[in-house]
């Protein structure tokens, strides 16, 4: 008898466990957690532009819930409209080579070639600023409405009345109210989750006034740093047209220099699509108080558009099935003053980095949204992009953009090889196609050269199979081959040295004056070490190079008892000069597991240093979390949240999540990617720690629940 009831008592039970956390925490009710931080917005504000997309994708609307005040919001967050196929090149009227941007440096008693800004003007600095602003990323177009008062003057910003703006996040959906004149405009906007599709539907009597039309206008691309999406007019010019079109749709098709993309708008009910001016055209619905539209920007040829109502139908399953899956945090119960808005920010940047940072090519620092750095990825910030989704239980998500290092293997070889390497030397600031861009801080960074063996590492963390192995092994011992060869043996004291060539995640040093910078000797041993136990675990033999320099590798360089930023810096916290930029020696125990050459007694004091004396006004948003992730693993948890709490202007989380760095980045995917990983690793904590959520206080300020986060190697 009791067997039998032992029997079909387990399915009860095991349904009970699934309810309860192993440590009995109840199950979190994800919608609750999600929707309580949906974003209210009730007053025009720059910085609060809201983003629809789908990793691949984006949309960025103003308080109309399209991109109706470009102009206003262009200091801002800017109302950009971009894809990750959205690339386009000026001629190169120059004939200029790559090779007219290479530069020989002494390194190692050899001459090795640098691709490097130059200062003397002339035809090597044309070179230079060619290749460094093409290809570039395009705003592809800007959506918004055409408004007009009853005296057929055209609406202004400060017209608008009764804003009330909500985006729900569970649906990814954001919802517009706004009056002009006493009438009432509601808009509803979504973005497809598998499409370049935006999608919207908008109700007043100001479309049965005439007074109501929707707008699209093609920007001129500026070529430069910054591309916010609102030239309208340039010497190079760029025509469009509308290539066919039928009493529900529309097809623009825009020629540029090296890529046409095309436009698609469809509707439902009676609209007249026409011609204003140049890159201008007006969408006119007919006289109704409803009307639904959906555009789609494609680089290819446009068959089918999606309805509004797939469109929509779309986002909320799609963001449906993001939020219930992977992990989640909740802070409810908890008496601290600073964990509901340590939940908001995770939560928005849970939803920032989605829809903005989970394409097949490494995100750029500003996302989807705008160029910064002429819209290029920077590999070293792939890290920060990319390793939070693994640790959520998303590792798939951060696995979509690694066939990228398959597809540029080859030109990351010829980087090596040109510079008398072996393996591949990954790109700095790159392109789609992994072409390198001239920097002369960026050519000496090697700081992303392990990466990718710490992305493929996670991959195997997550499905730890011969499989995994197979499938990175060409790109991790390729890696470790560079890294190898990269470190110069120096007999005299017979070690392997990083540098001098060298310029630290710390960007505050001379390259050819600098070697043997703390966190990148760290990467290395780490680095190196996990390619030697890839080879194990597939049967192969690792190359002895790879052996002798981990084993000769250089110490960690200490002075006073303390780790230095960098060997040839004794004057590293005394010069205020490197007191500034990233404290990245941090890294080294916070990015970095504990590794051999690792002192934790040296380590604690040298966080106790940075703590006290660095110049945290000059830093980045992913300083904080880098140093909270290094407060967790030496046992000081108010340390670690002092950190993410840090009163510093970069440390700032607006009221759409985005991390404001300065004006003219006023958001920043790595700040939030970082917050992201550290909080995860003070939940669930790192490979050899002890006890549950080591980053959090125990006084009991602090009740913590947390779902199917992994632990941070």
């Amino acid at each position: 008898m009791n067997a039998i009831y032992t029997v079909f008592k387990m399915p009860f039970l095991i349904v009970l466990l699934l309810c309860f956390q192993l440590n009995g925490q109840e199950k979190i009710d994800r919608k609750l957690l999600v929707s309580r931080h949906n974003i209210e917005i009730k007053a025009i504000d720059t910085l609060a532009s809201l983003s629809v997309g789908n990793g691949t994708f984006a949309y960025t609307v103003d308080v109309t819930g399209l991109q109706t005040f470009p102009e206003a919001y262009q200091h801002g967050i800017p109302l950009g409209t971009q894809s990750e196929w959205g690339w386009d090149s000026y001629p190169n009227t120059g004939n200029y080579k790559f090779s007219e941007t290479l530069k020989e440096f002494d390194q190692y008693k050899r001459k090795v070639s640098y691709a490097v800004q130059l200062k003397t003007p002339g035809r090597q600095v044309d070179a230079v600023n060619y290749f460094r602003a093409n290809p570039h990323r395009l705003q592809l177009g800007n959506l918004g409405l055409e408004l007009y008062k009853k005296n057929g003057d055209k609406v202004k910003p400060e017209d608008l009345k009764d804003i009330k703006q909500t985006l729900n996040l569970w649906s990814g959906e954001i919802e517009s109210h706004f009056s002009i004149e006493g009438i009432t405009v509601t808009v509803w906007t979504a973005c497809h989750q598998k499409e370049d599709v935006v999608g919207a539907r908008i109700q007043s009597d100001l479309i049965k006034k005439g007074q109501l039309k929707i707008r699209l206008r093609l920007p001129q691309p500026t070529g430069e740093w910054a591309d916010f999406g609102t030239k309208w007019n340039d010497k190079i010019k760029y025509a469009s047209n509308i290539s066919s079109q039928n009493k529900q749709k529309a097809v623009i098709t825009r020629k540029m220099d090296s890529i046409t993309y095309h436009i698609g708008l469809s509707w439902e009910g009676q609209a007249k699509i026409s011609v204003k001016e140049e890159n201008y055209y007006l969408l006119t619905p007919s006289k109704t108080d409803s009307f639904s539209f959906s555009c789609t920007f494609k680089n290819q040829k446009i068959e089918a558009i999606p309805s509004f109502s797939a469109v929509e139908k779309s986002s909320v399953d799609g963001w449906k099935n993001f939020w219930q899956s992977g992990g989640a945090i909740d802070f409810s119960g908890s008496t601290d003053s600073r964990a509901n808005e340590l939940e908001r920010r995770i939560i928005l940047s849970q939803y920032l980095t989605k829809l903005q940072c989970t394409g097949a090519i490494p995100a750029q620092e500003t996302g989807l949204t705008f160029n910064s750095w002429y819209g290029r990825p920077h590999l070293e910030m792939h890290w920060w992009h990319g390793v939070h989704f693994a640790l959520w239980g998303r590792s798939e998500l951060l696995e979509k953009s690694l066939p990228w290092y398959q597809k540029v293997f080859d030109k990351a070889a010829n980087i090596a090889k040109r510079q008398g390497f072996e393996g591949v030397r990954w790109q700095k600031m790159t392109d789609p196609d992994g072409n390198e861009g001239p920097s002369s801080i960026g050519a000496f960074l090697i700081w992303q050269q392990p990466h990718f063996i710490t992305f493929a590492d996670l991959m195997y963390r997550a499905n730890p199979s011969k499989k995994t192995l197979e499938k990175y092994k060409k790109e991790v011992f390729a890696t470790a081959d560079f890294m190898a060869s990269f470190a110069n043996y120096n007999k005299e004291k017979d070690r392997y040295e990083l540098g001098p060539g060298v310029i630290p995640a710390q960007e505050r040093f001379k390259a050819m004056e600098t070697f043997n910078p703390t966190y990148e000797l760290a990467y290395w041993n780490w680095a190196l070490g996990t390619a030697i136990k890839w080879k194990e675990q597939l049967h192969e033999k690792a190359p002895s190079k790879w052996g002798s320099v981990l084993e000769k590798l250089s110490a960690l360089p200490v002075q006073d008892n303390v780790y230095l930023a960098t060997e040839s810096a004794k004057d590293s916290y005394t010069n205020p000069e490197f007191k500034t930029d990233h404290p990245s020696v941090l890294g080294t125990y916070g990015m970095l597991p504990e590794t051999s050459l690792l002192n934790k007694e040296i380590m604690k004091n040298t966080f106790d240093l940075v703590w006290k004396t660095w110049s945290w006004e000059k830093t980045w948003g992913w300083d904080f979390p880098m140093t909270a992730m290094a407060a967790a693993r030496l046992g000081m948890p108010d340390k670690a949240l002092d950190a993410l709490f840090m009163k510093v202007q970069t440390n700032t989380y607006l009221k759409n999540g985005h991390n404001y760095q300065e004006e003219r980045l006023p958001l920043y995917l790595p700040g939030n990617g970082g917050l992201l990983t550290a909080v995860a690793m003070m939940c669930a904590g790192w490979d050899g720690c002890e006890g549950t959520n080591p980053g959090f206080p125990k006084d009991g300020s602090w009740k913590v629940k947390w779902e199917r986060l992994k632990k941070m190697p």
